[in-house]
């Protein structure tokens, strides 16, 4: 199985599915925005984050992650939640509900 971590924005819930697996293992150690208080918290399936060679293949991946939370800092972080399996880093943003229509009140007299 491939391996998938996943960057969730500390304070929100996942958008995206979390990755395959029955249980997940939140990794010690936050990606942080250097720019402003922005944590983003790793998700990575159990059994995987248990293998012996775990460190050494997600190095990659997590420094991918990295960048990305880094490059969001332009857009006020409005990306609650990354994930990337090695190649390609996926971006979910939570949809902003639609604008209130505004009322045009007239006294008539």
């Amino acid at each position: 199985m491939k391996l998938i971590i996943a960057a969730i924005r500390s304070g929100t819930d996942p958008i995206g599915k979390l990755p395959p697996g029955a249980f997940h293992r939140w990794l010690e150690d936050p990606i942080h925005c250097p720019k402003c208080d922005a944590t983003y918290n790793l998700v990575v399936e159990w059994d995987q984050s248990n293998d012996r060679h775990f460190e050494e293949d997600s190095r990659v991946m997590v420094r991918m992650l990295r960048k990305a939370v880094f490059q969001g800092h332009s857009t006020g972080h409005r990306v609650t939640h990354f994930e990337t399996a090695g190649v390609v880093v996926k971006s979910y943003t939570k949809p902003e509900p639609p604008p209130e229509p505004k009322l045009a009140s007239k006294l008539i007299m």
